[in-house]
């Protein structure tokens, strides 16, 4: 899984509060009342909060240290634990396992590791409710990064895993479940402030940079941003060009 332990969480909160947002709906897709229920991958604890006060019996767990103390701050009574998705046991099963913007963070060839970790905390019957980065999500913004690093003799890796429809459903299905609901659909969202892009490209994607100097990734991403102005900017306004796959499994 990449490394995402040393998140700024409360910039991250401060300026990308669209990632829970959006993760309302995901929580639709639970059936029951008074579920327990692991939000997997819970960062700051926004949509865990939600999940305690739609009376469900709630507990949060992230890889993040500093999304978990913001998240004990911000959400008293709610249990949080630190953990690593494609490497966790409990000493409990739970009706449900929910997920938002986290599972595109795993490499692809972990994800079958996360799903058998999530098939062993499940009941029989139980739910996996998610969402994540689907197939071409933000390819605009990759591909525009990719040049800019090539016209710097730079070697640029998308370090995500955005799956169609049917290559997760294969390995949800190999792993002991049954799809139950699965749509892959595009979501503009709109970014925040006047280097928006910048911004956002400075706090998600990370591991390309990774031991480049400052200033050079500076350059990179202002002459990214610049380059996707006739794309991505719209009214004064930056979007990013996500597409999402939301679906939800059972536990055979």
């Amino acid at each position: 899984m990449i490394a995402v332990s040393d998140w700024d969480a409360d910039s991250y909160a401060a300026k990308f509060s669209f990632v829970p947002d959006y993760g309302r709906d995901v929580i639709k897709l639970l059936h029951g009342e008074h579920l327990s229920v692991l939000d997997l991958g819970c960062g700051n604890g926004t949509l865990t909060k939600v999940l305690a006060g739609l009376g469900h019996n709630v507990i949060g767990m992230d890889m993040s240290r500093n999304q978990l103390a913001l998240a004990k701050k911000t959400c008293p009574g709610i249990e949080f634990i630190e953990g690593d998705a494609t490497d966790f046991t409990l000493d409990r099963q739970f009706d449900a396992v929910f997920s938002n913007a986290v599972l595109h963070w795993i490499d692809e060839d972990r994800q079958p590791d996360m799903m058998l970790c999530v098939r062993d905390c499940l009941k029989k019957g139980g739910q996996f409710v998610f969402e994540m980065g689907g197939f071409k999500n933000n390819q605009l913004i990759h591909d525009e990064l990719e040049r800019q690093f090539a016209a710097r003799g730079l070697e640029y890796k998308t370090p995500f895993y955005f799956p169609t429809i049917g290559q997760y459903s294969s390995l949800l299905e190999g792993t002991g479940f049954a799809v139950t609901y699965a749509r892959l659909f595009p979501r503009p969202t709109l970014l925040e402030g006047e280097n928006g892009l910048e911004e956002w490209i400075a706090m998600f994607i990370r591991k390309p940079f990774a031991g480049l100097d400052d200033r050079l990734c500076k350059d990179i991403r202002r002459d990214a941003a610049e380059a996707l102005k006739p794309k991505l900017l719209r009214g004064g306004k930056w979007y990013s060009d996500y597409v999402r796959l939301r679906m939800s499994a059972v536990k055979l």
